[in-house]
């Protein structure tokens, strides 16, 4: 009776446990998601494409407890073109009072198209950089969810920004499409003295006068707008040392921001964070912001948002963060921030990595048989529904659900991942990974979904366009029908059928794996590379089998599969004779009187079907001599047996 409690109760705390797990994971793909929901526009907007940004400094003075921002933004540009204006992105419920350059006033007007629009007095020619100093202020807007959010968390305000995608127009002058990232930046925070200031990069210095005090932050490495952030409150601070330490690459701190109130809590689950940071470097590269930080701001949104070398994070109740949401934003600073989609069509690249990554984590402090159940979670996520493909369409990368799809983007994204990593092997798979994040021209800019390809091929030597075509491209996933002979003691005959969920796939490429058991334990894991509907493998296995699994190890994104493996197979291969054998010119199959044998093929060394048979007594006189390999269907299954020509 104890050991069926316990067995009951063992149940219900893994079912527990995957709704927590399931809960947490939803709730960060639902915070990345309202950050979006404010969105009027997903197109690239032309009037900003005309020149790269190379430098901001950004000053805001803000108050927790008030909705409203004062701003001086300073940017500096290079012409891609000659440019009678300059355009940015910014939201009209602010209001622009002054612009300047060279300390000489600009003309300029905000139209309802979201857009500030600078006048220049001459033309700035192709090549040319110049400075433009915006002055603004105003209530940010305040549509959707809000990218500029002011709130309470224990009785004391709190103010903070989250901008993907295109929520930085919300609270500053900016550009936010996916093709400019700002070479450095410096950020200078003007609030009230009793809080504390966050931003990217590293804190520079404090500088305190009257009741505000002014924070200042640079960060020196290339970022787009939409991960530059900033939050204020009475934040605790907990630092750490991250890194392997090296001469070339040493320690670098992480910089925890935590409410007060719930600061031990905290505390304690972020101490996993080196762990998981070491873990990353290794498999990887290098933390891509080393020189300055790391870090977790809490937020009170729901879930996380990898802004640039300082997540923020929404802790539970008891204020602790959930070690998948630290694994899951810290891998974004590769996949995300250091290499940035380039288009939200191209969405995967950044959530699917950092899904996969979280996923990496259990693999490597959990051990296989929980990395295999989490696979096995993703896996369900992803067949619920019959359609869907990683990469979005035109219309698609419009639709912010559709972007931020838990299914799609971030699980079936993932899953991809690890098929690639299961198609090419971990020693290729790794390799590519780290020259995709090391290509100077990935590395701190943005990649689209070929530029992965091409790396993952460049390593593993062959095409992986019918791959990209079957499971990033095009929709569904495959359902496989699984038959198993035992031909002799210690072969069996494997057949494999599959049927797919989607028609824009007429039939999945991959390699399989099949799990034998037999007697006392016995296991063996086949790998068959499956290519074609009916394809048949012999696999030498060293017991007879007694039993068949399909996929133990969850590789595939697949649903619904079957397995046969007759318990007969065996008796019936033994209750066939082919007699003579060796035989020179006549051979006679002798069965049991409760088996019709219905056709007999004959296949050489290679596999070529060279003679079938409709009897149970044939000549083989015109065979040369050899090894042949002899196929007998019958009324109870077929059966496989060798034939030597004398």
């Amino acid at each position: 009776m104890k050991k069926i409690l316990l067995a009951i109760l063992l149940v219900i705390s893994s079912i527990s446990l995957a709704q927590t797990v399931n809960s947490e994971f939803e709730k960060m793909v639902e915070a990345e998601m309202k950050s979006a929901a404010k969105m009027q526009n997903l197109t690239v907007n032309p009037n900003t494409q005309n020149y790269d940004i190379t430098y901001h400094e950004l000053r805001f003075t803000v108050d927790p407890a008030v909705s409203n921002i004062s701003g001086i933004v300073t940017t500096t540009f290079t012409a891609l073109a000659n440019m009678p204006t300059i355009t940015f992105d910014m939201s009209d419920s602010m209001t622009v009072t002054s612009v300047t350059r060279n300390n000489q006033p600009l003309t300029f007007t905000q139209n309802t198209n979201k857009e500030l629009v600078i006048n220049f007095p001459t033309a700035i020619t192709t090549g040319t950089s110049a400075t433009v100093v915006i002055t603004y202020a105003g209530p940010p807007d305040p549509s959707g969810f809000g990218s500029f959010v002011n709130t309470q968390h224990n009785g004391t305000p709190v103010m903070w920004t989250l901008s993907e995608p295109f929520g930085a127009r919300d609270w500053w002058p900016c550009k936010q499409d996916l093709n400019d990232k700002v070479n450095t930046i410096d950020v200078y925070i003007t609030a009230p003295s009793q809080y504390t200031s966050v931003a990217n990069g590293l804190e520079v210095s404090q500088t305190t006068n009257g009741v505000s005090k002014t924070t200042h932050f640079h960060h020196g490495y290339p970022i787009p707008a939409y991960l530059i952030a900033i939050a204020v409150t009475n934040y605790q601070t907990h630092t750490q040392q991250a890194g392997l330490g090296t001469t070339s690459s040493p320690f670098f701190p992480i910089i925890n921001y935590m409410y007060p109130e719930t600061a031990t809590a905290n505390i304690n689950s972020v101490a996993i964070t080196p762990t998981i940071m070491n873990f990353y470097e290794a498999t990887f590269t290098p933390y891509p912001f080393r020189n300055e930080k790391y870090g977790h701001c809490q937020f009170g949104w729901g879930g996380g948002m990898e802004h640039t070398t300082v997540s923020f994070m929404t802790a539970n109740s008891s204020g602790a963060y959930s070690r998948s949401l630290i694994a899951h934003e810290l891998g974004h600073q590769w996949f995300g921030d250091k290499v940035t989609c380039g288009s939200w069509r191209d969405i995967w690249l950044n959530e699917g990595f950092a899904t996969y990554l979280a996923s990496l984590v259990i693999e490597n402090l959990d051990g296989n048989t929980a990395f295999v159940a989490d696979k096995n979670n993703m896996i369900n996520s992803i067949t619920s529904q019959p359609g869907g493909a990683v990469y979005l369409t035109a219309t698609e990368a419009e639709n912010v659900n559709r972007i931020f799809n838990s299914r799609l983007s971030y699980n079936k994204g993932a899953m991809v991942l690890e098929m690639l990593r299961w198609k090419m092997g971990d020693t290729m798979f790794f390799q590519a990974l780290q020259n995709y994040l090391n290509d100077t021209n990935l590395a701190y800019a943005y990649a689209l979904t070929p530029n992965l390809q091409a790396h993952l091929e460049a390593v593993y030597g062959s095409s992986l366009t019918e791959f990209f075509g079957d499971w990033i491209y095009n929709q569904g996933y495959p359902t496989y029908s699984i038959s198993a002979t035992q031909i002799n003691p210690s072969q069996i005959q494997i057949t494999v059928n599959q049927t797919q969920s989607h028609p824009s796939v007429t039939y999945f490429e991959m390699p399989i794996e099949v799990r034998l058991t037999g007697a006392g334990s016995q296991v063996f894991d086949a790998r068959l590379e499956n290519t074609t509907n009916g394809q048949q493998f012999i696999v030498n296995v060293p017991f007879t089998a007694t039993g068949i699994e399909f996929d133990p190890n969850k590789h595939l994104i697949s649903k619904n599969n079957t397995t046969a493996l007759p318990n007969s197979s065996f008796e019936l291969q033994e209750n066939i004779v082919l007699a003579p054998n060796p035989a020179s010119s006549f051979v006679e199959l002798i069965v049991p009187e409760r088996i019709v044998v219905e056709k007999v093929e004959l296949y050489n060394t290679l596999g070529q079907l060279i003679s079938q048979k409709t009897t149970s007594q044939f000549s083989i006189e015109d065979l040369s001599t050899g090894l042949f390999v002899v196929r007998i269907y019958t009324n109870e299954g077929i059966v496989v047996k060798n034939l030597l020509k004398k």
